[in-house]
């Protein structure tokens, strides 16, 4: 029977409400720092951190929502059901995630408790401007030429609160400093839909807002 994995130790105590400070400027210590991020109540329940992943020198840098039951205890974003489908889209795309840097607005899982399953919840506006501190520690290391925000989540904390992602999805955006953004739905959401057909065409969708990444990869 799979026991749940020991919650790693933060590199170093720090007090409630705080995070340690990167001891550099490298994308290596923005991550070490985030491991004993306490800047929320997110991290008490949660296993680990679940920091972004990918090479330093990405030009497509994706945002999604937040980890997931699986990416919480791999300590990986974008490695449940939600990820899976990602994959899929991008090697039918023929893009190699490889060269993909991922990461979600909220780098700490959000549940509840019912009996043993271990429920997803929405992070609140708090908790999303708690962690963009860590999201924003990645783009200005990583400077990538295109940013793709999966759900409304993720396009709220990098394209602002007046984005509508349903009506401006797969559409080109320019961030404050110039760089290009996109926003599809969260995969999380074509898993959602009620029926196969749905599915497909919500599928469909989300693999053709994906496209604009091609000539990029």
């Amino acid at each position: 029977m799979a026991t749940r994995p020991r919650k790693p130790r933060p590199p170093r105590a720090v007090p409630e409400g705080s995070a340690p400070e990167p001891v550099d400027d490298s994308l290596a210590a923005l991550r070490d720092a985030a491991l004993g991020c306490k800047r929320c109540p997110l991290w008490y329940p949660a296993t680990q951190t679940v920091f972004g992943e990918g090479p330093a020198n990405a030009r497509v840098l994706v945002v999604g929502e937040q980890p997931g039951n699986d990416e919480d205890l791999a300590g990986r974003p974008f490695v449940g059901p939600a990820g899976r489908m990602f994959d899929k889209a991008l090697e039918e795309l023929g893009i190699d995630r490889g060269r993909v840097y991922v990461t979600n607005a909220v780098k700490h899982f959000k549940f509840e408790r019912r009996g043993k399953v271990r429920l997803h919840r929405s992070p609140d506006p708090g908790e999303q401007r708690a962690c963009r501190v860590w999201l924003e520690g990645e783009l200005a290391r990583i400077r990538p030429d295109v940013v793709v925000c999966l759900g409304a989540i993720a396009a709220r904390n990098v394209l602002g609160t007046k984005f509508k992602l349903m009506q401006q999805r797969g559409t080109w955006q320019a961030l404050p400093d110039g760089t290009r953004a996109i926003a599809t739905v969260h995969p999380s959401w074509v898993l959602r839909q009620r029926d196969s057909e749905s599915r497909a065409a919500a599928y469909r969708s989300f693999v053709t807002d994906l496209a604009a990444l091609v000539d990029l990869l």
